[in-house]
């Protein structure tokens, strides 16, 4: 008979401190709302940044150390929990895009959202939008600590069922509504998929931990192989829809549209990383014996999700209503097929050929490009909520003149885009690209490679596109259109505080990381384990 203490799991709190810190956050902010007056609802969304800030503060002491816990008794290696280098970096990831993501949702917040907001004077409703965003932020922050399918199908859950509200939480928005709906019927049907594919793993290998699946597809029984590589291929759909993999892109274009433009930020950064860390652990980890099978299927996945996330981009009108924020989220989708290379260069029989390094190394080039698209793209949002604060519709063509009316945002933006495009003095973006690139190349994948080249130009098309209509003169504003920010004498929109601090600090991350972009490109020699 077996002990007490042979079946109690101990708990490290320090290694599970970061979602726990952003979870209990998102509850108190729920409860303090309930008997805040109105005036001192203010003080949540600083709140929630201070809150996150914590929740950042023990990734500190865990960088030096691997702590697992949450693991099986009697001296098992199977845990739930790992606090490695990998979740390290990519939970640091979560919750400084969700501090970015807090600054620009403040204005919202706070009633002074401007006319893309029409919930009244009291704006979003500040303690639901709070606890939502750092409920979303716990569960992203849990995916890539995750060791079992259970924990990180929980963890998938646990980000994306706040999202669905946060979408349609505009109050009286009709296309806030649909684009929540649609966000949360097709995301309910991926995960069912998922949990599909889970079963069929665990019927295969008789366990759910990722080092026991890997072992077990290896040693399954032949008459099983078919529902092995089944349940493989369902597990991954789940986590390719969160990174708007295509075909799993579909509902990326509306539901930024009609989401509040932070909660389109967020669901792009935040919501991507969580959709790529499940990939990351899968493909390397749970199903590293079959790699075989997924590692064509990613990179025929890469090949066409880059092209269709460029072209419907490229295909994005000046004059066509909502087309920033359109062309962001096709962008946001051409660059999940850019992340997607390093990881089908992770198969060891990529193109045939042996990889030139560890899988982890590999898809080291991933993690740097996913820092380097965080900064640069919440940097583009925080521009494009400005612009909301004064345009509605957020057309293109309300770009035009910008630097004569904000100089310093206009030269901000332009250096988010140029970064995306992968140019000077965007260097940080030229380095991530070529980082990603030579997987490919070094790993047998050079078909794949040319394609990423091929879109890499047609990119250049509407990023510089977008740029040149920020430096070019503001025309008069016609009758009945809304003022544009820089032209036809319209008067100089203020911008918001929050605002002007998320644009500094991603400008400054991006050009930090433009002027040492080791910091980022260390992942890519081995930087992880």
């Amino acid at each position: 008979m077996q002990s007490a203490d042979s079946v109690v799991q101990s708990v490290d709190w320090l290694a599970i401190s970061p979602p726990t810190i952003a979870a209990v956050a998102g509850l108190a902010v729920l409860v303090a709302d309930l008997f805040l007056p109105e005036r001192g609802k203010r003080m949540l969304g600083p709140a929630a940044a201070v809150s996150l800030v914590l929740a950042a503060l023990p990734l500190l002491f865990l960088r030096t150390r691997d702590l697992e816990t949450f693991c099986l008794p009697g001296g098992s290696q199977a845990c739930s929990y790992s606090a490695d280098t990998l979740a390290l970096v990519l939970q640091f990831l979560v919750l400084g895009a969700a501090f970015v993501t807090v600054l620009l949702s403040m204005p919202a917040v706070h009633g002074r959202g401007g006319p893309t907001h029409a919930e009244g004077p009291g704006g979003l409703p500040a303690g639901e939008y709070w606890f939502l965003l750092l409920s979303a932020t716990a569960g992203a922050a849990l995916i890539p600590a995750s060791r079992d399918l259970v924990t990180l199908v929980i963890a998938l859950e646990t980000a994306s069922l706040p999202a669905f509200a946060l979408v349609g939480l505009r109050r009286g928005s009709r296309g806030s509504a649909e684009a929540a709906l649609k966000f949360f019927l097709s995301s309910v049907t991926a995960t069912a998929v998922t949990l599909l594919g889970a079963s069929f793993l665990y019927a295969v290998t008789g366990t759910l931990y990722f080092q026991g699946i890997s072992e077990g597809l290896t040693r399954a029984d032949p008459q099983l192989e078919a529902l092995g590589s089944a349940g493989v291929a369902l597990t991954l759909v789940g986590f390719a829809f969160k990174a708007s993999v295509v075909p799993f892109h579909f509902w990326v274009p509306d539901t930024y549209v009609g989401a509040p433009v932070p909660v389109a930020a967020f669901l792009s950064v935040v919501g991507k990383t969580a959709g790529i860390s499940g990939l990351i652990l899968l493909v390397v980890q749970a199903f590293s014996s079959r790699a075989e099978l997924w590692g064509p299927a990613l990179a025929v996945l890469a090949a066409f999700t880059m092209t269709a996330g460029n072209v419907a981009a490229l295909r994005q009108r000046a004059d066509q209503a909502h087309g920033a924020v359109r062309l962001l989220a096709w962008s946001s989708v051409g660059q999940a097929g850019y992340l997607l290379v390093p990881l089908a260069a992770a198969a060891p029989d990529a193109g045939g050929a042996e990889p030139s390094g560890p899988a982890l190394s590999t898809v080291g080039a991933t993690v740097a490009y996913l820092l380097m698209y965080a900064a640069v793209n919440l940097g583009a949002f925080a521009v494009v909520a400005h612009i909301s604060r004064t345009s509605s519709a957020n057309r293109l063509r309300d770009y035009r003149g910008l630097f004569a009316a904000h100089p310093l945002a206009a030269l901000a933006l332009a250096f988010f885009l140029l970064c995306l495009a992968g140019l000077p003095p965007g260097v940080v973006g030229l380095f991530a690209k070529v980082a990603v690139f030579s997987t490919a190349v070094g790993n047998g994948l050079g078909w794949l490679a040319v394609i990423m080249a091929v879109n890499v130009v047609i990119a250049l098309f509407y990023y510089l596109r977008w740029t040149a209509l920020v430096f070019r003169a503001g025309a008069p504003a016609a009758a009945g259109a809304e003022p544009q920010p820089g032209g036809g004498g319209a008067r100089r929109p203020r911008m918001a505080a929050p605002l002007a601090a998320g644009i500094a600090l991603t400008a400054t991350v991006g050009i930090a990381l433009s002027l040492y972009p080791d910091l980022v490109l260390t992942f890519t020699a081995g930087g992880l384990r």
